[in-house]
């Protein structure tokens, strides 16, 4: 009886200790604060963990755009074919966060009129973490910034296959001074635009 007690309470601790390690490298984040379009879901929340899938974010989006074609009008354009424009403001994000906050919500809605107004230009979201954490995980965090910043978009009214995501994690620092101001600004999405 002692025997089987015991087994019972190691088998309860190691499912306690695979939930508990699989919820550490989890971000502490919530879900995009972008309004639904009216009978629309948002797809910000299916967006998977890093944790489970921690080396897809690297390949994924900075391969995805020299992947090849698809035989469709489908392809995604290469990022080397976009260009900043001064009417399209950055978006800031919290530490280890990728919603969207009330203010950078006004600058959004500017650059969703923006691109609503010039209907002829395709936009390429770029996600961009602060050095802190590893590689990876500011890839997906980078990817998930990206992608929260796109939803609002097309809540907006902007029309999602216009719009491309990439996501550059730390990679493309703003500002390389180690200071919480400094990582503030290099927490962005930032947006490129291409003549179609």
């Amino acid at each position: 009886m002692l025997t089987r007690c015991s087994h019972l309470a190691f088998s309860a601790l190691l499912v306690a200790a695979v939930a508990l390690s699989g919820c550490a490298k989890r971000p502490a984040t919530t879900q995009a604060a972008a309004p639904a379009p009216s009978g629309a879901a948002t797809t910000t929340a299916a967006t998977p963990p890093p944790a489970t899938q921690p080396a897809q974010p690297s390949s994924g989006p900075t391969g995805s755009a020299t992947a090849t074609p698809a035989p469709s009008s489908t392809a995604r354009p290469a990022p080397q074919d976009f260009a900043s424009v001064p009417d399209l403001a950055d978006a800031f994000f919290d530490f280890d966060k990728y919603d969207i906050r009330p203010g950078d919500a006004k600058t959004l809605d500017r650059n969703a009129n923006w691109l609503k107004s010039n209907p002829n230009h395709l936009v390429l979201i770029e996600g961009h973490c602060d050095e802190r954490g590893t590689n990876e995980y500011n890839l997906a965090l980078g990817e998930r910034r990206a992608k929260s910043t796109m939803n609002y978009l097309v809540s907006q009214g902007v029309q999602a296959n216009r719009i491309t995501i990439i996501s550059y994690g730390e990679e493309r620092p703003q500002c390389t001074e180690h200071t919480e101001s400094c990582w503030a600004k290099n927490r962005r999405a930032h947006f490129l635009v291409k003549p179609r």
